[in-house]
């Protein structure tokens, strides 16, 4: 198994190549790694580059597995049918959903300040991440684009797992991606380097547009 990328920034140069057809599109970031991606996207088709933030919504014993989703500007996306298996209900989260929203206002006030979100009414969005595993924070990044009357929206990635991705394809206008490997583990084994972005990287990549 070899890598697919070297880092995010050669994969966002990749992915833009793909996206041309889109005129003055406002470029979403999902922080803090598809800010890396996001860059070179805006940069090449002289986009908006601005980030959305979304939060994981783990499972209380085990936070690493995800559960549900939660965007700015939007309500939280529950995997219902995992918390069934899981013997969980929404009531069940409701404290995690609550330190997700905590965390997720201080990100906002991080990378954005007092500044709003581009008004997205009518325009070409573009959402961008690294990679799509679960889908779970795209889910609800796209439902709250979509709610906020964008004129299209494309989801945009350099890798994802091919049921995530055939999932996705009905919560976008278009979904670009480069690759859906068989034997897709985790987004970060298809790049040489995948160290995680801190605020400041993402302050630095928003700074550069």
């Amino acid at each position: 198994m070899g890598h697919l990328f070297a880092d995010r920034a050669e994969a966002g140069a990749l992915l833009a190549e793909r996206l041309l057809f889109a005129r003055d599109p406002v470029v979403l970031a999902l922080p803090r790694g598809g800010v890396a991606v996001a860059e070179p996207i805006a940069r090449r088709l002289g986009g908006v580059l601005d980030v959305l933030v979304t939060r994981k919504i783990g499972y209380p014993p085990t936070p690493e597995l995800g559960v549900g989703a939660i965007a700015e500007g939007g309500e939280p996306v529950l995997d219902l049918e995992l918390l069934r298996r899981l013997g969980m209900t929404p009531a069940s989260v409701a404290g995690v959903v609550e330190q997700e929203r905590m965390e997720l206002a201080r990100r906002v006030a991080v990378y954005r300040g007092e500044r709003p979100l581009p008004d997205l009414t009518g325009q070409e969005v573009i959402v961008v991440d690294d990679g799509l595993a679960t889908g779970g924070t795209a889910r609800a990044a796209l439902l709250a684009v979509a709610a906020a009357a964008p004129g299209r929206v494309t989801l945009a990635v350099p890798v994802g797992a091919r049921e995530t991705v055939r999932a996705l394809r009905g919560e976008a206008d278009e979904v670009v991606v480069l690759a859906t490997p068989a034997d897709f583990r985790a987004v970060g084994q298809w790049y040489a380097s995948f160290d995680q972005l801190t605020d400041a990287d993402v302050l630095r990549l928003l700074g550069e547009r």
